[in-house]
């Protein structure tokens, strides 16, 4: 079949792509809309406005840090937008500020008050009653006065290094020389010094500031007494109420809450770094200690304090954020957990047992009798735990090899790495130390395991393994089989029960024999050798996806029906969306479904008129990645640990999994078919980065609803006995 290129760079508009920022920010605002929507419960929107709180301090940390090391170097870059540094971190603060203020409008005028209504008090103590304020003074007394170390840092004395994301209290104070003097005594400077630094007895005297670290000992809601519900005051609420305390004696102007977040694009050298593990310490100590990005404080902040702060982070206005309510939301998942208030929740979905996996079976025996896919959450993760726990106390086991991206606090995965090396097994876990956010966490379990006798690779240079990919080698009475897990989402039992991912179980030998030179490449540094159906990134993915779409375009050209459908959490790179966009003028079916950033625009008469770009918001969070292409009616389905992004495509090791199987096949297609029949939850961009959400037909058609419906009527034909176990999803 003759290849067609993608249509020349100067034959398409300058003005094709739109702003990575902005698109991440408006898939923020879509998340923040779910806190606004009375439909939801309330607790479950206040879990919305935890959510979107904890991604707007990452995308300042990363997205935003960046952009302003950019703007240090060279300004005047321009991205594929066309839109300069400066230009997109002005664009940028414009947004960040009306999500916020939108954030915390929501919160006060709607979850605030409706929680309120159904009895979670958050309490004002300059307001309330005298239980509680006698409840919360001994509370203070006895639980926070004893540990609170307050800090002067009048402008005589050095800053100290804040923590990120940590809550701090400003204290501001009459100054008053006499205390200072004793201070900068006990601090080991003379009273010559003191006095040469004292201002002219003209000059005005100035306040001292006090810095209180709220830390990690405290919790952030303090229990009050409830006739009924529950009660409680913010930890910060509760110190400031009692301030004066801390300071006997001194004239307290004003306190404020405040926390900052700092730049994280602090990117590991490794050409410079000899000992890997070494570096990612010194990384984690250089983010520890990196620029302030962004100042947060409360509304009842003085102009004196605001100033202070600023000044002595070197920040600018738009770094500042008055904020009209308590700082840093991510509170509200703990109100989320309170128990007793379930009918304020979700109601549960538990998780199903796929129909072709028999717990009271080995999970080898399952897979061995066909191919099996699962769609998580709606079907547990439990069988990829059993089947690593499985092998590590299986005798006919001889080796297990994994990648490790992300991991929970207390990994059942790796302790049974760890019991299988312990056992004499051969154990290879590939272990990123580059996972953004995760690198602690990952060193942790990478020195454990290496104790353990695992044998600890630490990637690729220059790359993050970003791959979901597990191999089990183990002897039967037909020789050695290999079974093999390919995955969307990380090994992380905790996330499996909220994100939505696919796993694929099998064994059939070609897959296996590619599994295994995967892992040879990516561990031993060998000579990647061409694999029978796998694809890797940054060798051969790229390309691969680039033929699939130059395919169905050359199609379309020959008069044959022509469609791609493709599920994925962003699509950033610009020439996999010039390929689209020359596919769509060929006349190319094109059906995108992504979570968060598209920098393409969908609908745009002579450009993308064929391609329609949808993005579903509810109660999980979609995270699979599915790709599937008509091939002249001979559907092509794969799955992948890969978003369409430069960073995947060219800097991560990656997989790209097809589908093999026909049942699976069919059941993959079927689920990619629900999240275009979705209407509740459901929403449409349009060609200038905005969407739009769908409008319910009748009843609604709702795809997360429906997935969980699906896995509810077939483990329920397997408890039963019956055969039928790929059940449409789309109906």
């Amino acid at each position: 079949m003759p290849k067609d290129k993608p249509a020349p760079e100067d034959s398409l508009p300058d003005d094709r792509f739109l702003n990575r920022e902005l698109s991440w920010l408006e898939f923020n605002r879509r998340v923040l809309e779910q806190a606004a929507d009375a439909d939801v419960r309330v607790l479950e929107r206040a879990k919305f406005l935890a959510i979107t709180s904890n991604n707007l301090d990452e995308f300042v940390m990363v997205r935003v840090g960046s952009l302003k090391l950019q703007a240090t170097r060279n300004s005047g870059v321009t991205d594929p937008s066309g839109m300069t540094v400066s230009e997109q971190l002005a664009a940028v603060a414009a947004c960040t500020h009306q999500m916020v203020e939108r954030q915390y409008t929501i919160f006060r005028e709607q979850v605030a008050a409706s929680l309120e209504a159904a009895g979670i008090v958050r309490v004002d103590l300059r307001d309330t009653t005298t239980e509680h304020r006698r409840a919360a003074e001994d509370k203070f007394r006895h639980d926070f006065l004893p540990v609170i170390t307050p800090q002067i840092v009048s402008q005589h004395r050095p800053f100290p290094l804040l923590q990120g994301l940590a809550m701090y209290l400003c204290v501001s104070l009459e100054s008053e020389g006499g205390v200072t003097a004793v201070q900068d005594a006990a601090a080991g400077a003379s009273p010559a010094s003191h006095a040469s630094q004292e201002k002219p007895s003209d000059a005005p005297e100035g306040p001292d500031f006090a810095i209180i670290p709220m830390g990690k000992v405290f919790p952030r809601m303090v229990s009050l007494p409830s006739p009924r519900g529950y009660s409680y005051v913010l930890s910060e609420d509760l110190i400031k109420y009692h301030v004066g305390e801390l300071f006997p004696g001194r004239k307290v102007r004003g306190v404020a809450a405040f926390r900052v977040v700092r730049n994280a694009d602090v990117e590991l050298r490794e050409d410079e770094a000899a000992d890997l593990m070494v570096g990612m310490e010194d990384l984690l100590e250089g983010r520890r200690m990196s620029r302030v990005v962004r100042l947060e404080f409360t509304r009842d902040a003085s102009d004196e304090i605001v100033g202070f702060l600023s000044e002595k982070m070197e920040l600018v206005s738009d770094d500042l954020y008055r904020i009209a309510g308590p700082l840093d939301l991510t509170y509200l998942f703990g109100l989320h957990g309170l128990e007793g208030f379930d009918s304020l929740r979700d109601d549960p979905w538990p998780a199903q047992r796929h129909a072709a996996i028999d717990p009271q079976q080995s999970v080898f025996e399952s897979i061995a009798a066909g191919d099996i896919l699962m769609v998580h959450p709606y079907e547990s993760f439990d069988p990829v735990v059993r089947l690593i726990e499985e092998a590590a106390g299986d005798p006919d086991v001889l080796s297990i090899k994994q990648a490790l991206y992300r991991t929970s606090k207390r990994s059942p995965i790796v302790a049974a790495l760890m019991r299988a090396a312990e056992a004499g097994k051969y154990v290879s876990a590939i272990v990123e130390l580059k996972a953004r956010f995760d690198e602690a966490r990952n060193i942790e379990w990478a020195r454990e395991m290496e104790q353990a006798g695992v044998q600890v690779i630490y990637g690729v240079r220059g790359l993050k393994t970003h791959a979901k990919i597990c191999l089990i080698v183990r002897r039967e009475e037909t020789g050695i089989n290999r079974y093999v897990h390919f995955g969307t989402g990380n090994y992380n039992e905790v996330t499996a029960k909220t994100y939505s991912d696919i796993s694929l179980l099998t064994c059939q030998e070609e897959m296996g024999a590619d599994a295994s030179s995967f892992f040879n490449a990516v561990t031993g540094a060998s000579q990647p050798q061409p694999m029978h159906h796998l694809h890797a990134a940054p060798l051969t993915l790229r390309n691969k996806i680039l033929d699939l779409i130059d395919g169905e375009r050359a199609r379309s050209r020959q008069g044959q029906k022509a469609e791609i459908v493709a599920k994925m959490n962003a699509l950033v790179d610009t020439e996999v969306i010039d390929a689209l966009y020359a596919a769509s003028m060929d006349g190319v079916k094109i059906r995108l479904n992504i979570r968060g950033v598209c920098c393409l625009r969908p609908g745009v008469k002579g450009l993308s008129e064929t391609i329609r770009v949808v993005s579903i918001i509810d109660r999980y969070l979609e995270h699979a990645r599915i790709f599937s292409f008509r091939h002249g009616g001979d559907w092509q389905l794969f799955i992948s640990s890969a978003d369409w992004m430069p960073r995947n495509l060219n800097r991560r090791v990656e997989l790209l999994t097809p589908i093999l199987d026909v049942r699976c096949r069919d059941k993959l297609q079927d689920i990619l078919a629900t999240y275009f029949k979705d209407d509740v939850s459901a929403w449409r961009m349009q060609p200038e980065g905005n969407s739009i959400p769908t409008v319910p037909k009748g009843a609604g058609y709702r795809c997360q609803a429906k997935l969980q419906a699906v896995a509810v009527r077939r483990a329920a034909d397997a408890a039963v006995g019956g055969r039928n176990p790929f059940a449409s999803y789309a109906r």
